[in-house]
């Protein structure tokens, strides 16, 4: 039990506040808070939570709910003493709202439903206590989210560990992408560190500044700033197999400098190198042309013809922001994306949520649960190819058209003014086979535009005056810019890596990169990557921040058995190693993006899925929790 701090507001004061908040993760933490699961009731039960905001609660449930909550708070308003979450509670709490029982899931949610400053995945062991005067030390390469994330729990564990960074501040994607309108498209208040929560999030979906600012934040409260080398480029990693140690070549401001580990530590991500395509004529563009990721803002767009090749996450954020300051906006896309209705993604958090984040305990626990709950189950059912549907270009299941049906009504919905742009904005691909964006209205409002036109021709090349489609036509252009995505498929460039008997890993991945679990690859030693191979998601587990805490917490759990054991080198087992990725690669096979034949990032060259995580998260998670030694050889 705790006393909690005493609620003083009046009963107009508490209406007001609880009339902003989230139905649903409102009726979890007053049934939490005074033990009165009763409040729990199947007429009160969301039915929509995957595209419906308060999940799909009437007005009148909602109204209901908010008078059951503060009848609740006005029993808490003198300061009661209530319990802790235990098990029952929180398999009963998340069963009701997720619709079906969560005992398989328990494990996973006693680590993600917790008070701010708790940290249940802080490793429980310290290198002076498991190896002393053992020489442990890692390198991590890249100071984005998963590479800071490495650092703070390898420092927790006592472990020596450095970062190289190649920019001048941390951040990864999110320092180097600075775009106008550039924000997460997860909710905020799920797009942290599970023991590193922020409350106060301005908006419900931040900006990249925000971002860049909590990640700050977390840098300096953990003591991360002396373990990072700015402006430090790894170029080439090679493993010495007979010291068991990697031999490092970095660029630093102060030249060429050489470096040592025992484990090497991938945290470049995939979406860190711009893909810009060369078309005929690139050359010969007169004017400023520059990819979202590397905007150049000296470049005034004010008046200016502008135009813009392609319509994936990026251009969808930064187009609505062009268009405000362009005399003519053209937008040449390749294929359009899916729109998931979300009327709050440009929305400050409101006052009363900010409020009952403050007061109410638990509220911010359950309504991030509430936020990453279609991820463990909703989600990716409506990716799943169901053989005897059977599968077509349109469908791939009976739900996935239902989602069809769901997401073509709404864009139907905003084009009854100008029914000639449906066609150009329909996809013609299944639901989930490309990353489906958020939308509240201002993309196809953006189009509507008189001074915006939309192309669907092919670009055929540039001219010193703008750009050719293959219909021939030319559109003039003052600006263009590339809103054509990353290179994600080519992992770990450009340095040079490695292994052992001089095998380099780009050729052994000949294009076509693999991992198992994500992490780990034969012939590389105590090599691991973050955000590797296979470990994106498209919708299933809320955001890759959770994907990164389960291959950190592997990780840490591998350098525990390198020393605990003695052990020089560890090296997953090549039968391992197949087993995993055929597992992996029949199951993306059989999911929207491996069937469709849609133009995707989520397919490579070699026309096999090496991005994205086929199976529910959880599963990921249950893999992740520790190392099993027979999958490696330890030497």
């Amino acid at each position: 039990m705790r006393a909690i701090k005493p609620i003083t507001a009046d009963d107009d004061t508490l209406r007001a506040h609880l009339s902003d908040a989230e139905a649903p993760a409102l009726l979890m933490t007053v049934a939490h808070l005074t033990g009165d699961l009763s409040i729990l009731r199947d007429d009160l039960r969301p039915n929509g939570w995957l595209f419906l905001p308060q999940g799909g609660l009437t007005d009148e449930q909602q109204d209901h709910a908010r008078e059951l909550a503060l009848n609740a708070l006005r029993r808490l308003r003198e300061g009661a003493a209530v319990p802790r979450l235990d098990r029952r509670t929180l398999r009963r709490v998340t069963s009701w709202a997720m619709g079906g029982d969560t005992e398989d899931l328990l494990p996973l949610l006693e680590q993600e439903v917790i008070l701010p400053g708790e940290d249940p995945k802080e490793p429980d062991w310290r290198l002076d206590q498991e190896a002393p005067g053992r020489d442990a030390r890692v390198v991590v390469i890249g100071a984005g989210l998963s590479g800071l994330l490495a650092a703070h729990r390898l420092n927790q564990a006592g472990v020596p560990v450095v970062v190289y960074e190649k920019n001048a501040d941390l951040g990864g994607t999110w320092f180097e992408n600075h775009y106008p309108g550039c924000r997460v498209d997860v909710p905020s208040h799920l797009y942290s560190y599970s023991f590193a929560t922020r409350t106060d999030w301005p908006d419900h979906f931040c900006k990249h500044d925000e971002l860049l600012s909590y990640l700050r934040d977390f840098a300096k409260q953990h003591g991360l700033l002396d373990l990072i080398r700015f402006n430090s480029e790894i170029r080439a990693a090679h493993w010495d197999e007979a010291a068991g140690q990697w031999r490092l070549t970095a660029d630093t401001p102060d030249g060429p400098r050489t470096e040592q580990c025992t484990v090497l530590v991938s945290a470049v991500g995939q979406l860190n190198r711009p893909h810009v395509p060369q078309f005929p004529g690139s050359e010969e563009f007169a004017g400023p042309a520059f990819h979202s990721a590397r905007w150049d803002h000296r470049v005034d767009l004010t008046g200016k013809r502008v135009a813009v090749i392609g319509t994936g996450a990026s251009a969808f954020q930064f187009i609505p922001e062009v268009a405000k300051q362009a005399s003519h906006l053209t937008v040449l896309q390749r294929t359009p994306p899916w729109l998931r209705p979300t009327p709050h993604y440009h929305d400050a958090v409101p006052v009363g949520v900010q409020w009952l984040y403050e007061h109410l305990p638990y509220y911010a626990a359950w309504q991030r649960f509430w936020l990453l709950a279609p991820g463990l189950r909703g989600v990716l059912e409506g990716w799943v190819v169901d053989p005897d549907y059977p599968p077509s270009e349109r469908a791939v299941s009976a739900l996935n058209d239902q989602l069809r049906a769901t997401l073509t009504a709404y864009l139907e919905s905003q084009l009854t003014d100008r029914p000639d742009l449906l066609p150009l904005v329909l996809p013609r691909y299944p639901v989930g086979a490309k990353r489906v964006l958020r939308d509240n209205g201002r993309w196809l409002a953006t189009l509507k535009s008189d001074h915006v036109r939309l192309v669907t021709a092919a670009v055929d090349r540039l001219t010193p005056d703008g750009v050719r489609d293959a219909d021939g036509e030319l559109h003039p252009a003052d600006v263009i810019i590339y809103g054509t995505g990353f290179r994600a498929s080519q992992f770990l460039t450009p340095m040079t890596v490695t292994g052992r008997d001089g095998v380099d890993l780009h050729e052994y991945w000949n294009g076509d990169a693999r991992a198992y679990l994500g992490l780990t690859v034969p012939g590389f030693p105590n090599l691991f990557c973050l955000y590797g191979p296979n470990t994106n998601l498209s919708g299933q587990g809320g955001s890759i921040i959770y994907f990164s805490e389960c291959g950190v917490t592997y990780l840490v759990d591998a350098v525990r058995r390198l020393v605990q054991g003695g052990h020089r080198a560890m090296e997953v087992r090549p039968e391992v190693f197949r087993e995993f990725n055929t597992w992996v690669d029949e199951a993306n096979a059989q999911r929207a993006w491996g069937f469709s034949n849609v133009s995707s990032w989520f397919v490579n060259a070699a026309g096999r899925t090496a991005q994205n995580w086929p199976f529910p998260a959880q599963d990921y998670w249950r893999r992740t929790r520790a190392v099993d030694p027979a999958d490696y050889e330890l030497r």
